[in-house]
């Protein structure tokens, strides 16, 4: 058995260093980049590649989320650049952006997206929209957007599509055409502000265009190449509930409706309106009052009384049947010991009275009654 195995392992041994050799042989060595997916700010600012160009370039950058001139520490040979929306700025802030350029600071901003909702809120004319920051500096920005500014080769396709603007008179450095600017530096004081129709060339994945890069460090440059350079990405994050209408409807929009449904369904129905029932005009006791008043007018007091006597024998008859069978004395002895009244009362109330002496009626039908209850 082992001469057996010496073979065959000398043959596994072959077989595995032959495919190692062709390995081996066919194997080729290549580097191949891969783009990792961004974290951190890298993912969350697109100013983020502009900033890294800028570092690159010897220019001091520093990256801010939200616009704060107070805190930034503005000189007047800085520039800043504003990616967000310019109707956003309050007042005291932009007065301070205002004073800061005027001192000789590089202020770059963006003319907001058209918006038709928010374009209705700021009217201004037929043919133009308000936004505060441009007003101040005689800049008028129009409603609508316009084409490709150039032909050809010399278009500048960054800014196709972008709102257009109308620049104060005298502004030398400008681009546009007839439908407006989409590019103009606007003098302001000792600094100037570059008004531009759209901000996206200078995020991260566009600015590795050359174009774009070119016109980045273009604008960039009309400020101190000493100062240093503010880049501003306004995040604000949307309202919840703006977010959950906008976005959410398909979830709560049929689960409103679901609950419409069962509280329809839990709910108590009505028929149609029943008129309500006529009210009496007296309470009964009142009409018990007028017929015992009546019949004592008109001379059947005797009724009233064989009416109670009659109340009071269908009890006796209830309540103590051998007393009601009894009759004369010894019935009146039964009801003496029943009732515990004397025994002239009992035979008082059960002797009928005269019926033109009322004060013996009145007497006669309370002992009855007091007769009736001690039953």
């Amino acid at each position: 058995m082992k001469r057996l195995h010496v073979p065959l392992i000398a043959i596994g041994a072959a077989l595995v260093a032959l495919v190692v050799a062709r390995w081996l042989h066919t194997y080729e060595r290549v580097d191949e980049w891969i783009d990792l997916p961004r974290t951190g700010e890298a993912a969350t600012n697109p100013l983020f590649g502009l900033r890294v160009a800028l570092e690159k370039d010897g220019r001091r950058v520093h990256a801010w989320r939200r616009l704060a001139p107070e805190a930034m520490h503005l000189a007047p040979t800085d520039t800043l650049l504003y990616d967000g929306d310019i109707r956003a700025i309050s007042t005291p802030v932009r007065r301070a952006l205002l004073d800061w350029v005027r001192r000789g600071g590089h202020l770059i901003v963006a003319l907001p997206a058209p918006d038709a909702a928010l374009d209705v809120f700021t009217h201004r004319d037929a043919t133009h929209v308000g936004v505060p920051l441009l007003d101040e500096i005689g800049v008028r920005m129009r409603r609508g957007t316009g084409g490709c500014i150039g032909d050809g080769d010399t278009a500048i396709y960054t800014l196709c599509g972008t709102r257009r603007f109308d620049v104060p008179p005298g502004t030398a450095q400008r681009i546009g055409d007839d439908e407006g600017d989409v590019l103009a530096r606007v003098r302001v004081g000792a600094g100037s502000v570059d008004v531009v129709g759209s901000l996206e060339f200078v995020d991260t994945d566009r600015l590795e265009q050359r174009t774009n890069a070119a016109f980045a460090h273009q604008l960039i440059s009309g400020g101190d190449a000493h100062g240093v350079v503010h880049l501003v990405h306004s995040s604000d994050m949307p309202s919840l509930w703006m977010t959950l209408v906008s976005r959410g409807w398909p979830v709560w929009l049929p689960l409103a409706l679901l609950l419409a449904g069962w509280m329809w369904a839990r709910m108590r129905h009505f028929g149609p309106l029943i008129p309500s029932p006529t009210l009496e005009r007296r309470s009964l006791l009142e009409h018990v009052a007028a017929s015992g008043q009546h019949q004592w007018r008109y001379g059947r007091a005797d009724a009233l009384y064989a009416a109670l006597l009659d109340a009071f024998q269908a009890r006796l008859r209830r309540r103590d049947p051998q007393a009601a069978a009894l009759q004369g004395e010894a019935q009146t002895l039964r009801l003496v010991e029943r009732t515990g009244l004397p025994h002239a009362q009992v035979i008082d109330a059960l002797t009928p009275p005269d019926p033109r002496d009322a004060k013996a009626l009145a007497t006669r039908i309370a002992t009855l009654v007091r007769m009736r209850n001690r039953l």
